[in-house]
């Protein structure tokens, strides 16, 4: 049974549960243009195979031009339907499609390369398609159960979200022109709170260096793929993308800088991703460094795994911090936040360590117990960040994403509802389910700020409160050996060790990497900054008290260093 629908205007695959509807081949205008559009028949097919075989003589058990016209002998009040089916059977049908295709991550795509007027009103070209939408089904609706409606709810009926796309010429090297066919994103609206679901939900193994161009094997048809342009920290990133992974590209638009055209048109990006490509070697993910033309390029495969935003995310970190420890900057997994004190005082720290640390959890629990001492916390980065020594001397740090991608697990619920209104969900009735917030502007995210405390998260020593290292030594131990116990983000168990916490750059080049930490912590004890742990006990009890009081020991270092 095929899953998948393709025609000019409407593809559809419902086993990644993605459809794109491009509005510059088919744009209906009335409930009876919607009903007579082919892509609707089309569409009614695809929902009928997949609802399996039907009992003999049902309405189900109709073709799908005979489940159209049936819909039509409804509107203009034909009772003769009624001699074969019940109402009530129709509606139960109306509803269970309905259902499916807002099942589906529905975007729409309009082209606007010599259209300015579409820059400004694409977002109402498509309000005007969710309303035409849901005009159609309340009126079967209603038709159907005897009665108008007396409770209304607005939801998205036609779309999840909508993408502005543009042809852009990019200052693309001889064996890149082939890229130059796709589309580049040029703006995203976005129909918040967006649910998402992936089929997988983890993330495994490592990112690792082949010797050959994977754009020497990229074979991507037009069509097919689209350009995301990113500003990664100040890292320019065109990452493509599969049209069935339609739910990680339109989830980039809440975590990463969406580059505007003038920083595409004519330049060459640091950083190229191929996400969805048909092979790789291992049928794994891969980077490759075209030295000549000073480009990363990665590879990601076509899989159910990669199907997780996971591996999008960190991939595109992978060549942002690949390129940044090429020119000398260390790449931090971990959170900043600037710290408003009721005083007056503003701190500054940097929370360091692996995946399921316990580094935004140590941020939430200094909230919950700083009561009225702490007026805002203002997140510069939430994942990964870049450590730069001045000439001065002076340590100074920078972020990579304007969003957060936080675990929902282990966040409260005040934290993730208040957020709710801005968020993009992905796969949140289950475990390891993650929400993407907006949490910084651009302009914070790349700015350079200086550091008052860097602290490793510890999840598994049994200690509270917050251990400062004496030396240098010391400290470059501790965090060079990045241990910790794995939480289930990954495919990781038990007690783990990871070169600097990070498997996202400095693993793959720990040659490269170990000179700037050298450097790094030089410059921070020189310069007197407090390097620690703080013990989050998230891999031994998860003792919410034990982690307060561990939160309530940095609430006193904060205010007395």
């Amino acid at each position: 049974m095929s899953n998948t629908l393709v025609t000019n205007s409407l593809y559809v695959n419902a086993e990644r549960k993605v459809a794109r509807l491009d509005f510059n081949q088919d744009y209906p205008t009335s409930v009876v243009a919607f009903f007579n559009s082919p892509d609707v028949q089309e569409l009614v097919a695809l929902f009928l195979k997949n609802e399996g075989t039907p009992v003999p003589n049902s309405f189900e058990s109709l073709s799908a031009k005979e489940y159209l016209a049936a819909f039509a002998k409804v509107m203009i009040d034909d009772a003769t339907i009624y001699d074969q089916f019940s109402k009530e059977e129709i509606l139960a049908s109306l509803e269970r499609f309905y259902s499916f295709y807002r099942s589906l991550l529905r975007v729409s795509v309009i082209k606007a390369d010599s259209n300015h007027i579409l820059g400004q009103e694409f977002k109402q070209i498509d309000r005007r398609f969710n309303e035409l939408v849901l005009r159609s089904y309340r009126m079967l609706e209603e038709k159907l159960q005897g009665f108008a409606n007396r409770t209304f709810r607005q939801v998205s009926a036609g779309t999840d979200a909508s993408l502005l796309v543009r042809h852009h010429v990019w200052a693309a090297p001889e064996k890149y022109a082939a890229l130059n066919q796709f589309d580049f994103i040029d703006k995203v609206m976005l129909r918040p709170p967006l649910l998402m679901h992936t089929i997988s939900n983890k993330r495994k193994g490592l990112f690792t260096a082949v010797d050959y161009n994977p754009i020497d094997h990229f074979n991507g048809r037009p069509g097919e793929w689209y350009c995301y342009p990113a500003k990664i920290g100040e890292t320019l990133a065109f990452i493509y993308f599969q049209l069935d992974y339609l739910v990680n590209g339109l989830a980039l638009a809440n975590l990463f800088e969406l580059a505007p055209k003038e920083d595409v048109i004519g330049h060459k990006p640091d950083v190229i991703l191929l996400f969805g490509v048909p092979e790789t070697e291992g049928m794994v993910s891969h980077y490759y460094h075209d030295d000549q033309n000073g480009i990363w390029v990665g590879e990601v495969p076509y899989t159910d795994d990669t199907t997780y935003f996971g591996y999008m995310k960190k991939m595109c970190l992978t060549l942002h911090n690949l390129h940044q420890i090429n020119h000398g900057l260390l790449p931090i997994h971990g959170s900043m936040v600037r710290i408003r004190f009721k005083s007056g005082q503003q701190k500054t720290v940097v929370f360091f360590g692996d995946s399921g640390a316990g580094k935004s959890e140590s941020i939430e629990a200094l909230q919950e117990v700083a009561d009225d001492q702490i007026i805002a916390v203002d997140t510069i980065f939430d994942d990964m960040g870049s450590f730069r020594v001045r000439s001065d001397g002076q340590v100074v740090a920078q972020g990579t994403e304007t969003g957060a991608f936080v675990r929902l697990d282990d966040l409260s619920s005040s934290v993730a509802f208040n957020n709710m209104d801005r968020g993009v969900f992905l796969n949140p009735e289950r475990k390891n389910a993650r929400v993407i917030i907006p949490a910084a502007s651009y302009a914070e995210v790349v700015a350079e700020h200086e550091i008052d405390m860097w602290l490793y998260a510890n999840n598994y020593d049994d200690g509270v409160g917050v251990h400062f290292f004496d030396d240098e030594a010391s400290a470059k131990k501790v965090f060079i050996a990045g241990k910790r116990k794995a939480l289930g983000t990954t495919d990781e168990v038990g007690m783990t060790t990871t070169f600097f916490a990070n498997p996202f750059g400095p693993v793959q080049e720990e040659a490269l990497t170990r000179p700037v930490i050298d450097k790094v912590f030089a410059a921070l004890f020189q310069q007197g900054v407090p390097v620690g742990e703080i013990y989050t006990h998230l891999g031994n009890d998860k003792s919410p008290k034990a982690l307060h009081d561990s939160a309530r020991a940095l609430l006193k270092d904060l205010m007395e260093k």
